[in-house]
């Protein structure tokens, strides 16, 4: 007898819960008449970390596909435009030490690759400055777009710093009015299970027993179902990303129309780094460190060093990081998705764009019926295993790359017993020829394209060798592409507005429908 997988039990809230209960519930609207549900459970009294305030360029594309207006999710999310990030200290601790990680692919990136003809002394300045024009609007703290641009498109590539905490119930309020989702506030209190293994229902407290066909985990480190019930244990990256703690802190500006920075700032210390998110109405900043390396006194000192007097008497909170993830994602009729699945320090902001990637993947795969879940969990797992392990090998690179040796985090890192296999080998691929659109990059489920890797490798001053005479070919086209970029720069500089501008004039007016 085939078992039609219709009723959707997602068990936690927050980001994750309300994310992966928006994306499924758009995808399977039609179905609903004929009887599917999504159903998300959470706690009323559990409060939800809410620290996740970077994203990627993709959350544009899951608020539209789910029915956000851009315009509501500026004024109900505290948000604000992300165009990449700026690492400073990185590479040797120096007070000018400073690349880029913009969002904005090389120029002509898919005619041509950059890289070597900057290598050979092809163009001046940072890489990131001659191939991209981001960097510079970041530096003079402009907007990616304008307010006649339409909603979700804009004149350079961007994402967005938000306040986690205002983003989970701004997405509840859209699912539960929008999308159809029903939700119950009830505390889990067990899990029961069918004779043949599978969750048959949640237990809980206000609301009695939620059955289900397929329930999601998004009960956050604990994960209740997959971790607890199911048994899966948790694989512990500790070995290769040593940072298991952060302080976190949130920061008032000076002035009402202080600059709000365009981009994630993360600013490397002894034993960690500092994030410094601006948001509309405050900074979110944080030091991300590793206990084996620093005390939490030491590390807190480090912090409120780099805030200054503003941040002399601000309340800090501590949380734990366990980077890693499970074993498995999809057993039986569970998937886990967010911290449940796993987590990794947030360095290049990939805690959201896992949470999409997955709630997607399980949109688009949704199993028809108990029959075939298998095999789609099976495909589920493979794809999300390979994604785990790029972002734990890019976040790594940063590490890798550094030539800091100040102190016993920064030489530990480059310990060739940390680095993982394939990045070893990618790293020594690069040293004679740059990534580019190569086979190290042609999976449709690759996370970050080969330009990351790019703007991380030549902005910490790495080099890969090159031929000036295997390069004369394409010498025109390049010189081309430099003078192209600069022409863009300029042509954005002076018709992009500040940061601040465009955001209050969003908030106040809104985006143009379309």
């Amino acid at each position: 007898m085939v078992r039609p997988v219709k009723n959707i039990v997602i068990v936690g809230g927050g980001t994750a819960g309300w994310l992966t209960a928006g994306v499924i519930a758009a995808k399977h609207r039609a179905r609903q008449a004929t009887g599917f549900t999504v159903t998300l459970v959470e706690s009323p009294t559990t409060p939800i970390i809410g620290v996740g305030e970077g994203t990627w360029p993709t959350l544009r594309t899951t608020l539209a596909k789910i029915g956000v207006s851009e315009t509501d999710f500026f004024r109900e999310c505290d948000a604000a435009f992300k165009q990449g990030a700026r690492f400073a200290r990185w590479t040797t601790g120096e007070p000018d030490d400073a690349y880029y990680h913009p969002l904005v692919l090389p120029q002509s990136f898919s005619q041509i690759n950059l890289a070597p003809h900057w290598l050979a002394g092809g163009a001046a300045g940072s890489f990131c400055d001659a191939v991209c024009p981001q960097g510079v609007l970041c530096d003079e703290g402009l907007g990616p777009k304008t307010i006649t641009a339409p909603p979700y498109q804009g004149a350079a590539n961007y994402a967005y710093h938000l306040d986690a905490g205002k983003f989970a119930p701004f997405l509840q309020r859209h699912c539960c009015e929008k999308l159809g989702v029903r939700h119950v506030l009830a505390d889990v209190r067990g899990v029961a299970l069918a004779d043949d293994g599978d969750i048959r229902a949640v237990v809980t407290e206000q609301a009695g027993e939620i059955e289900g066909d397929l329930f999601v985990d998004c009960t956050g480190f604990r994960s209740l179902l997959l971790g607890e019930t199911l048994g899966v244990k948790f694989h512990d990256c500790g070995d290769v990303l040593f940072c298991d703690a952060a302080l976190a802190v949130q920061v008032p500006y000076e002035h009402s129309d202080s600059p709000i920075s365009t981009h994630t700032i993360s600013t490397a210390q002894s034993a960690g780094w500092i994030w410094d998110i601006g948001l509309p109405t405050r900074r979110g900043t944080g030091h991300v460190y590793s206990s084996r390396h620093i005390s939490d006194d030491e590390a807190e000192r480090e912090l409120r060093a780099y805030l200054g007097p503003a941040g002399k008497d601000l309340p800090v909170r501590k949380i734990s990081i366990r980077s890693g993830h499970r074993e498995t994602f999809w057993k039986r009729n569970c998937v886990a998705v967010g911290l449940a699945a796993g987590f990794l320090e947030p360095l290049e902001a990939s805690a959201i764009v896992l949470i999409e990637l997955s709630a997607k993947l399980i949109a688009e795969q949704m199993p028809a019926c108990r029959e075939v879940m298998d095999i789609v969990a099976s495909r589920f797992n493979a794809t999300t295993h390979y994604r785990w392990g790029r972002i734990i090998d890019f976040l790594k690179l940063h590490y890798v790359l550094s030539q800091r040796t100040d102190s016993a985090f920064w030489r530990d890192n480059r310990d060739p017993e940390t680095i993982p296999e394939r990045l070893s080998d990618l790293l020594l691929l690069w040293r004679h020829q740059p990534p580019w659109l190569t086979e190290e990059f042609d999976r449709a489920d690759e996370v970050f394209p080969a330009a990351s890797y790019q703007y991380v490798l030549y902005g910490m001053g790495f080099r890969t060798a090159v031929e000036p005479a295997a390069l004369a070919e394409e010498s025109a086209l390049a010189q081309r592409a430099f003078r192209e970029n600069a022409i863009l720069g300029e042509r954005l500089r002076s018709g992009l507005p500040k940061h601040r501008d465009l955001i209050r004039k969003i908030v106040e007016h809104g985006l143009q429908p379309v």
